[in-house]
């Protein structure tokens, strides 16, 4: 993808404001466009069990601060993007309120008060960075996987996020897999968000010590102090992940893969099973060599991505 600057009034730089709103964290900062050099960054905690309204008070008021920082540095706002942790329609509204409870709230037209908006999927917005700035940018198709919180995935296509016909084009890992034991004849339905994911290393190995254990960080630092229930729990969930990212490589076939989210850039036995059960699990032997790297983003990503597409979508690319 080629990108190219807005008109500049007194050679003035142009930036966009990028937030990532998460199940953990709303990350946000000010991009300068179209170089993609990072002017501001900030993070706050989202506690979305809040409700919806203290949610979008926090993002209006994060969005406001940021567009004054920008004018104060005499900086021209080309707009907001927004990422949200859900399922988000073509047209910018968010459909589903599995994380944020922002189903059917107007959250384009509030911020629309501030400055142009472009509300996307935040796993969208973060294929958009890596297409645009970061590791996706020598592949003509790419997949992008995030695993956080929870678990999506973006089909990338000459520098373009797929969004599907509902903008729906993401679940990877919440829907459950519905099969039967072989052995004891139990009907078995595994989600991978469930197994994989941050919360659930983090529920699985509590389920383990029998105590607490809120983080999916702390399982890490136990496999690093040699853990054995720790170790295992990393592994299998690693494994787990790469089974289903083989499925995507057999049905899709892009050159490469790029994988982002905080979990997802840990490294260790999660990502090294990971990846070996990937490439075990890809059925062509061509495929089985493709590049799977990590996001050149980092945590950024996402919020990256989103002030990012508001500058595309406005017709600046």
């Amino acid at each position: 993808m080629t990108t190219r600057a807005l008109p500049m009034s007194n050679n003035q730089q142009i930036c966009a404001i990028g937030l990532d709103v998460g199940g953990t964290k709303i990350a946000a900062g000010l991009l300068a466009w179209p170089s993609g050099e990072i002017l501001q960054r900030t993070e706050m905690e989202t506690r979305p069990e809040r409700g919806r309204d203290p949610v979008l008070n926090d993002v209006l008021a994060l969005s406001g601060r940021l567009a004054n920082d920008a004018r104060s540095q005499g900086l021209v706002m080309g707009g907001i993007g927004v990422g949200v942790a859900e399922l988000v329609d073509p047209d910018g509204n968010i459909t589903s309120s599995a994380t944020i409870p922002w189903r059917g709230v107007p959250v384009k037209q509030r911020l629309s008060e501030i400055g142009p908006v472009e509300v996307e999927s935040d796993v969208r917005a973060g294929a958009m960075a890596e297409a645009i700035f970061g590791a996706g940018r020598a592949s003509s198709t790419f997949v992008y996987v995030t695993v956080g919180t929870g678990i999506s995935s973006c089909l990338v296509q000459d520098g373009k996020p797929f969004a599907g016909a509902r903008g729906n084009a993401l679940v990877m890992a919440s829907s459950a897999l519905s099969t039967t034991c072989t052995r004891c004849g139990a009907h078995l339905e595994p989600v991978l968000e469930q197994f994989a994911s941050g919360p659930a290393i983090a529920q699985r190995y509590s389920m383990e010590v029998s105590r607490p254990i809120p983080r999916a960080e702390l399982v890490f630092e136990a496999a690093q102090n040699r853990d054995t229930f720790a170790r295992d729990i990393l592994r299998s969930a690693g494994e787990a992940l790469g089974v289903s990212l083989a499925f995507l490589v057999n049905v899709l076939d892009p050159m490469s893969v790029v994988i982002g989210g905080g979990l997802g850039l840990a490294g260790g036995i999660y990502w090294d099973a990971f990846v070996l059960s990937a490439r075990k699990h890809i059925w062509s032997d061509e495929g089985r060599k493709l590049a799977i790297v990590k996001a050149e983003m980092g945590t950024d990503a996402g919020w990256i991505g989103a002030a990012a597409t508001v500058m595309v979508k406005r017709g600046q690319s």
